[in-house]
């Protein structure tokens, strides 16, 4: 016999007096008995017949109203469209679809917990805990179980509610299916074509970003490097500037002319060891900005992708997909650097609609 730390007397499980399962070591003696369930308290619902009817019809019209709201942010698309010349379209694009979805995802989901909350059957249970076990008795009592749930929810019962709840819970994905319509781009211009064509072409002098000043090429030294802008770019517009100069901008460096490795095809587009690339990083855009001088790389800062300007910016490390474009460049009778025609291919990052080679 041994006492509890409260005083009180515990007694050894032996085989012939144990009242708790196999595993139980050591019994109180002074355990209580299980008190069970407290009185049910009825639901007005349950009572009262008409109380009951009036739920079913809230409900019902929750649900009704979560469909309602499901086409209207379909609506909405196509009502408030997003203006490209107009930024401020967004705003209403997006307010007008997110009050619709967020109505009808809230007016279902408070139709579902009150369907639970006041119409289905609502008693207190206890189950003993039993090992799993596939018996055909215990396949056969779980068919019964699912049969007493249906009898108690009324899912099989209130069909207007089951079927407007199936049909609010449906329209609830129709409005993210509709907005996958923006995923679409036949009805855009090809992004090859856009990213392909920019403002330089032949006779285009190469000038100082963001000064706008002509570089002649006996101002570019070995080893130097120059941030360049086609001429006539600062002379736009504030947006139609950042659209064109988001393509247009060049990294102009200049190399021993025994140091470049240039393609038959790409013969004539460097001068006396001058070549220019595009700034922008094949990977996902950023500028390429960095040049070191001993060893003729390019690197960008975002994800250290380097470009060797002696192979034709070939990638040699990071995750760049493919080479930077080059710039087909000469001189004017002035001496001025200019461009012999736009780049050859598209600039900016890797996309899948365009190869990934240098014959677009």
């Amino acid at each position: 016999m041994a006492e509890d730390e409260h005083g009180g007397e515990l007694r050894t499980a032996n085989s012939s007096d144990r009242s708790g399962n196999s595993g139980t070591a050591i019994i109180a003696a002074d355990s209580f008995e299980d008190p069970g369930h407290p009185e049910h308290g009825h639901r007005v619902t349950d009572s009262d017949p008409q109380k009951s009817n009036n739920a079913q019809r809230w409900i019902v019209g929750l649900f009704w109203f979560s469909l309602v709201a499901s086409i209207f942010a379909i609506a909405a698309y196509f009502i408030w469209p997003i203006d490209r010349e107009d930024i401020t379209s967004v705003r209403w694009n997006s307010l007008f679809i997110g009050i619709g979805i967020a109505f009808a995802m809230l007016a279902v989901g408070i139709g579902m917990v009150a369907w639970a909350k006041y119409l289905m059957k609502d008693e207190e249970m206890a189950e003993a805990r039993h090992t799993t076990a596939g018996t055909p008795a215990t396949q056969k009592r779980a068919v019964e179980i699912f049969a007493q749930a249906d009898e108690e929810s009324g899912f099989s019962r209130r069909k207007l509610l089951r079927n407007s709840m199936i049909t609010a819970v449906l329209a609830l994905p129709l409005p993210g299916i509709v907005l996958l319509r923006d995923l679409y781009n036949g009805n855009n211009e090809s992004p090859v074509k856009l990213l392909h064509e920019t403002m330089w072409d032949e006779g285009v002098r190469l000038v100082r970003d963001p000064s706008g000043t002509p570089i002649k090429a006996s101002d570019v030294t070995v080893g130097s490097a120059f941030h360049v802008i086609p001429e006539g770019l600062n002379d736009l517009g504030h947006d139609e500037l950042l659209n064109a100069k988001a393509k247009a901008i060049v990294l102009l460096m200049r190399l021993p002319e025994e140091k470049l490795n240039e393609r038959p095809e790409r013969e004539g587009w460097s001068y006396h060891g001058i070549v220019a690339y595009s700034k922008v990083c094949t990977h996902v855009g950023c500028p390429v900005a960095l040049y070191e001088q001993q060893t003729h790389h390019l690197l960008c800062p975002c994800h250290q992708s380097q470009f060797d300007v002696t192979n034709h910016c070939e990638v040699i490390f990071g995750p760049a997909g493919r080479p930077l474009p080059q710039l087909p460049i000469t001189v004017d009778n002035d001496g001025y650097l200019v461009a012999q025609s736009d780049f050859h291919e598209p600039v900016g990052p890797t996309f899948w609609e365009r190869r990934n080679d240098y014959n677009v």
